[in-house]
């Protein structure tokens, strides 16, 4: 069930909402409120736990941190509707963008791996240590191979690079260069959903995350309309000792901002998934079919299978 919101009306150009849309109120099932969907250790993949889940804590801390305590009922229920409807989880790859021992692209890349964890997503998170620069002669590297894999693997993708010199880095860049741009004329990203974010050192900038989006776009995936920058970041991520495991993104307006991100990332995705095949079907790239049978002549004259389409 649900309401519709009538928008008020207001003058002038500030915050003018007489020209939205009227709106439903979600009605959310609080029984979700806070429900964890990830998968158990029992029922995990050994192999894939150890190899590309290393944003896992223990389960004392995973019970009560601040991932846990987020409400986030509508899109739990989604998910788990998803995954009692399909059988499969959302297949989520994690990039970031950096090789420092403390590196807070890292660091953010575990936090949203355990908000989607938490959402019942299949997430593997891929370690850029060891794959060599872009050229001919590395593409059977098992670096290589592995990021391949993963990518294909995926239903989605959620990026995380540092801003260096106002914009991302190298080590992010090269990861995104050895993903094959097509096979064919069709890009093997095409169809999937795309998440983004960045950290930086200095004052609140978007250069990484336009850049990112140019770069998503240009190989066909669906960047979410939302985005996360976090400015200062070795101010806003506890010590490495600190509370709930340590290495935590600080409370407050950039953390809330992720948590939106990962929110609608996933909406987006579990909504789109179900299309993949459709939103990979493209006039240009479907083999040409010429007008002539008698089916088609039905078409054109407003009939299909015998049912005249004038009259829906």
């Amino acid at each position: 069930m649900s309401t519709t919101i009538a928008p008020p009306t207001t003058n002038g150009d500030l915050n003018n909402t007489s020209s939205m849309r009227a709106t439903k109120k979600l009605v959310t099932d609080k029984a979700y409120s806070f429900l964890s969907l990830a998968i158990p250790a029992d029922k995990d993949d050994p192999t894939i736990r150890k190899s590309h889940r290393p944003f896992i804590l223990d389960d004392e801390v995973t019970a009560s941190d601040w991932v846990s305590r987020l409400e986030l009922a509508k899109v739990t229920e989604m998910s788990h509707g998803s995954i009692l409807q399909s059988g499969t989880r959302l297949r989520v790859l994690v990039i970031y963008g950096s090789l420092r021992t403390r590196s807070y692209s890292k660091l953010l890349a575990f936090e949203i791996s355990r908000i989607l964890w938490r959402l019942g997503c299949d997430v593997r998170v891929y370690d850029p240590s060891g794959l060599p620069m872009k050229d001919d002669a590395n593409h059977d590297h098992p670096k290589v191979q592995e990021l391949r894999d993963l990518s294909r693997w995926s239903d989605g993708h959620f990026w995380v690079s540092p801003e260096q010199h106002g914009n991302l880095t190298g080590v992010f860049k090269t990861q995104i260069d050895w993903i094959p741009l097509s096979t064919g004329s069709v890009r093997p990203t095409q169809g999937r959903t795309l998440g983004l974010a960045m950290v930086s050192g200095g004052s609140q900038s978007f250069n990484t995350v336009n850049s990112l989006r140019i770069l998503g776009r240009w190989m066909r995936m669906f960047a979410i309309p939302n985005q996360s920058s976090i400015p200062m970041a070795y101010k806003q991520f506890t010590g490495e000792d600190g509370e709930e495991g340590g290495s935590r993104l600080m409370e407050g307006g950039n953390r809330d901002r992720v948590v939106d991100c990962v929110e609608e990332f996933v909406k987006y995705s579990l909504v789109m998934r179900e299309h993949f095949e459709l939103f990979g079907d493209r006039y240009s790239e479907r083999p040409r079919v010429e007008p002539g049978t008698d089916e088609e002549v039905d078409r054109l004259t407003g009939k299909v299978n015998g049912v005249d389409l004038g009259s829906i």
